[in-house]
């Protein structure tokens, strides 16, 4: 038997099932599940796992990767935050912490595991698809190329869904050396996003 989104959302915010992981990272914090999701939502963004601001402001995308984000969605921060037309769903609902080394870990697969295919279950009006990372990408495509390959491939399952990069400053020199996201992408990206967002 299916739960009940509001119970859904309320069970993956009382999760603790990675607290002995986060506990144990060179952050050593508590599981602060990000849920941001409503069962009537028609854009979803598909991410991997909440950073260090987001796991203190408690709001997806809440840092410079969501300011690149918005850009390449062509939305306003109202329309990005408006959870009765987008879902923001990662691969890991917490943040999963630092390494030794300062650098951020992978999203705990447990997560995905666990409450990924519920969460869809519980959007079927889902009409596009917003899959942001290799993780996502997997998941979402079952695609076992590199994230590269996967977004090179963007026409294969575009107009219903659309593997992107992270927006991370760390892909800076990624998006540099390929200009063609940015001209051949995007444009069909913001089409795409304006259909749902506006029908």
């Amino acid at each position: 038997m299916k739960a009940a989104p509001s119970t859904l959302a309320q069970g993956i915010s009382a999760c603790t099932i990675c607290a002995p992981r986060f506990a144990a990272t060179a952050t050593g914090h508590a599981p602060r599940p990000v849920v941001w999701f409503k069962p009537k939502a028609r854009l979803l963004i598909a991410g991997q796992a909440p950073g260090m601001r987001v796991h203190q402001s408690g709001k997806p995308f809440d840092d410079p990767s969501g300011d690149r984000l918005r850009d390449w969605l062509g939305l306003t921060t109202d329309q990005f935050y408006d959870q009765s037309r987008v879902a923001i769903v990662p691969m890991a609902f917490c943040f999963p912490g630092y390494d030794s080394k300062g650098s951020d870990l992978p999203p705990p697969p447990v997560c995905a595991r666990t409450w990924h295919a519920q969460v869809m279950d519980g959007l079927p009006q889902i009409r596009l698809r917003v899959l942001v990372g290799g993780y996502a990408h997997r998941w979402h495509l079952g695609a076992k190329g590199s994230v590269a390959q996967n977004v090179a491939a963007w026409r294969d399952h575009a107009p219903g869904v659309f593997p992107l990069p992270h927006p991370s400053w760390r892909n800076t020199a990624w998006l540099r050396k390929n200009p063609w996201f940015e001209a051949d992408i995007l444009p069909a990206l913001r089409h795409a996003v304006r259909s749902v967002m506006d029908d």
